[in-house]
């Protein structure tokens, strides 16, 4: 008969490992649970990284770090990834699925951090600030006017109306902009925000143009030679979202030709891998162009309530199975249950499976004292509890059975 000691894993057995210098709070969180926990400061190589997680249960990564199915054929033990970011465009979502990995992010710990730049980097841009301040710095007095706006009646277009686009809006609006918006899929508008029909409608009305849109393919190059020749002369470009979402070389010339007067660029089509690599960019030395470190979610505050938030769902993940706000997995909020061993069973979405799962139970006499079924499109997720003794070779039978992806007994 197995017991619940021979059954559980022990939790200094289960390895974690953070990349990309992620907030120590995460590193805190895992030790007080009782894991081991390495946390290296950037990125690395994904030749390294198939090495290193081949002994890994738990991954935390932010936007630098490619997770594909390579990687996961390496990921022998892996339960679960952490992006400990907005976007999750950076992991493989049916790959983790079929693999049997969740994938839990923070959709809304950094979006007022990336709000709040935006609306400085709009300020700044209208006033000219960044180019007065190079100025001053060489010593050049340049007390003048001339070019510098007020943010107040100018027109807002806001490319991807998500949970940054919309709070931008409303800010925006606060300050006396007037705010239109596109985005492919509907959303509602929010205070006197105007919607847009198309992107051509949006780039032709509105002085400054804020991208804030996700990683998917069809997104790259959004923004390029053709969107540029929409926009109106002296028009301000913002980008905070993804840095292939902007054609850099079309940028470039609209901003050295004087179409595009102003733009601040957040996110590179390709970045350093450390603070230690050199930045390279034609962007670099343009006048009236902000470019920054993609440091749009890069507060104290953001960072820190991501560094609560992923770590809060992959540790109840792991203790309870619950999979509240994992964004491939099916969601189910599941309460500890220490009066019963709970069995954790990912299949892939075939009919049948519970059946089969409870016909080996009942065959071997075991009660079931609690069960959840919940499926997406790829996978079935299942959680039985049962009582505590019962005979070893019924979960030998349960991991058999066709097309189950992963299996174990959680306590």
């Amino acid at each position: 008969m197995i017991n619940q000691m021979e059954t559980s894993f022990p939790k200094n057995k289960i390895n974690i490992l953070l990349l990309e210098n992620i907030h120590p709070l995460a590193r805190e969180m895992f030790q007080k649970e009782g894991f081991h926990v390495e946390s290296l400061a950037g990125s690395i190589s994904h030749a390294e990284l198939e090495e290193k997680i081949k002994d890994v249960s738990v991954l935390g990564i932010r936007s630098k770090t490619n997770i594909d199915a390579e990687i996961l054929d390496n990921a022998k033990r892996l339960l679960c990834v952490g992006a400990f970011c907005i976007g999750t465009n950076q992991i493989d979502l049916t790959a983790c699925s079929l693999k049997g990995v969740a994938v839990f992010n923070a959709p809304f710990s950094n979006t007022r951090s990336v709000v709040e730049l935006a609306i400085g980097e709009i300020i700044m841009l209208f006033r000219g600030v960044y180019e007065k301040c190079q100025k001053l710095h060489n010593g050049i007095w340049d007390k003048s006017a001339k070019n510098n706006f007020e943010v107040r009646g100018k027109k807002l277009g806001i490319i991807g109306y998500g949970k940054i686009g919309s709070q931008l809006s409303i800010l925006a609006e606060d300050m006396g902009m007037q705010v239109y918006y596109y985005d492919i899929v509907e959303k509602l508008a929010l205070g006197n925000a105007v919607k847009c029909n198309s992107l051509k409608e949006l780039l032709s009305n509105v002085d400054v143009v804020s991208v804030h849109v996700d990683g998917r393919n069809d997104n790259y190059h959004l923004i390029g030679p053709e969107q540029f020749t929409k926009m109106k002369p002296g028009v301000l470009l913002l980008n905070l979202s993804r840095g292939f979402t902007v054609d850099i070389e079309a940028l470039v010339a609209n901003l050295q030709s004087g179409h595009v007067r102003g733009a601040a660029i957040d996110v590179f089509p390709e970045e350093p891998l450390n603070n230690q690599q050199i930045f390279q960019s034609k962007l670099r030395h343009l006048p009236n162009v902000i470019i920054t470190p993609h440091i749009g979610g890069s507060t104290e505050e953001a960072q820190e309530h991501i560094s609560r938030f992923v770590p809060s769902k992959m540790i109840d993940f792991i203790n309870s199975g619950s999979t509240i706000m994992s964004v491939n997995f099916p969601n189910l909020q599941l309460p500890e249950f220490n009066q019963a061993n709970r069995l954790i069973h990912i299949h892939t979405n075939v009919p049948g499976m519970l059946a089969q799962i409870n016909h080996i139970l009942a065959s071997n006499g075991i009660n079931i004292l609690g069960q959840y079924l919940k499926t997406t499109d790829e996978i079935g997720y299942v959680i039985t509890d049962i009582e505590k003794n019962y005979d070893a070779k019924i979960l030998d039978e349960i991991k058999k059975i066709p097309n189950t992806i992963k299996f174990r007994v959680l306590y």
